[in-house]
């Protein structure tokens, strides 16, 4: 059985978030499912997407669990985005935040280093 995960994130500005997005996942879309939709592919059957919902942005969590947290984050910076938080848990596992335009939370965990 396959499953596809679509997470959205809805946007005021769909313009700033689709700029602010290629910089944060490092590309362009996949694919644009309409003129107020953009999508990208992060993983194999793993999606998220900006949607223009005025009045609905900021209010998203999505926290993404990677292997590469440090690679990761220096390219990031490098396409000029810096966290807005940077948390260390007690067990080691380590998450770096990031908020785009709206107020929508984006957060990046990996493991001890």
């Amino acid at each position: 059985m396959t499953v596809d995960l679509f997470a959205g994130i809805p946007v005021n500005d769909y313009q700033a978030a689709l700029t602010w997005y290629e910089r944060l996942l490092g590309g362009p879309p996949v694919f644009f499912p309409n003129d107020k939709e953009a999508v990208w592919e992060l993983a194999e059957h793993r999606y998220v997407y900006i949607e223009h919902r005025p009045g609905h942005g900021g209010h998203a969590l999505q926290t993404l669990f990677v292997d590469d947290l440090d690679a990761r984050i220096a390219a990031i910076g490098e396409r000029g985005l810096t966290p807005t938080q940077r948390e260390t848990y007690a067990n080691g596992v380590r998450k770096v935040t990031y908020h785009d335009p709206d107020g929508n939370e984006i957060g990046f965990g990996g493991g001890p280093t």
